[in-house]
């Protein structure tokens, strides 16, 4: 795969790979061909041995458990990132979670506890990372959260994920103004369906790809690749004039309701 940016130097996190299908994977893939250094994480020891062996196959130096629900997990990946490189570039958050009895009710039947979850996993750990990775953005930075369109219009069975989405995305405003004193950009990648393990938990998600693929206009499909080279791009400097906003990576799907 050709280098579509220039991320030749810089080093970054990329948060939620689960394995070959995953967003962040093909994100990772780009910016690895790109020029650019990884540290990778994967969420516990059942998922290590699916995360690490593409990790390695990355050349990543850094391969680290994180679990944002496990106290001191987040912070020990940076504590890390710190001692062995002394700064970050770009960090990388995909990563969401509904407890599936919530994600599969209405959103008026979703428990204050699930609600809670969804939005601390979902939301609340992209703040964290943000504070986390500041102090080592000493060059300025980017960071990117990944979206979907159910944050701005209600998507049939996506249910309590779409109050979250929307709720990450005005964080990745405040956040864009928080942090632009010291050079950090932040965005909102949102990345049409892509058929991901992640995917597979939402009720009935091939029938929502098939109406997606109805609607685009060209009636494309999204890969895991496309949507890293929008992320490569946000990351590099090409994507210096960009912050505070949601980047659409979905062949235009979002202008069809």
């Amino acid at each position: 795969m050709s280098a579509v940016v220039d991320l030749a130097g810089k080093r970054g996190l990329i948060i939620g790979i689960a394995n070959e299908s995953s967003i962040a994977y093909g994100s990772a893939q780009v910016m690895r061909d790109a020029g650019a250094e990884l540290a990778i994480t994967y969420l516990n020891a059942k998922a290590e041995p699916h995360v690490r062996p593409l990790a390695e196959g990355l050349g990543a130096p850094l391969i680290l458990p994180c679990d944002v629900r496990e106290p001191g997990q987040l912070e020990a990946v940076f504590a890390a990132i710190g001692e062995t490189w002394g700064k970050l570039d770009f960090v990388l958050h995909s990563i969401a979670f509904a407890p599936r009895e919530d994600l599969h009710g209405h959103l008026v039947d979703c428990s204050a506890e699930g609600f809670a979850q969804a939005m601390d996993v979902s939301c609340h750990s992209f703040i964290r990372v943000a504070k986390l990775a500041a102090p080592l953005m000493t060059e300025g930075g980017s960071l990117q959260t990944v979206s979907f369109y159910g944050a701005d219009r209600v998507v049939e069975h996506y249910n309590l994920m779409g109050p979250v989405k929307a709720a990450l995305e005005a964080v990745v405003r405040t956040l864009a103004v928080d942090l632009a004193p010291q050079g950090i950009r932040v965005h909102a990648l949102s990345a049409g369906p892509v058929k991901t393990r992640a995917a597979s938990g939402i009720d009935r998600f091939d029938e929502l790809l098939n109406k997606v693929q109805e609607r685009t206009p060209a009636h494309h499909l999204l890969t895991v690749e496309q949507v890293g080279r929008v992320a490569a791009v946000l990351a590099s400097e090409a994507g210096a004039p960009l912050t505070g906003s949601v980047t659409y990576a979905d062949h235009g799907f979002h202008i069809t309701a």
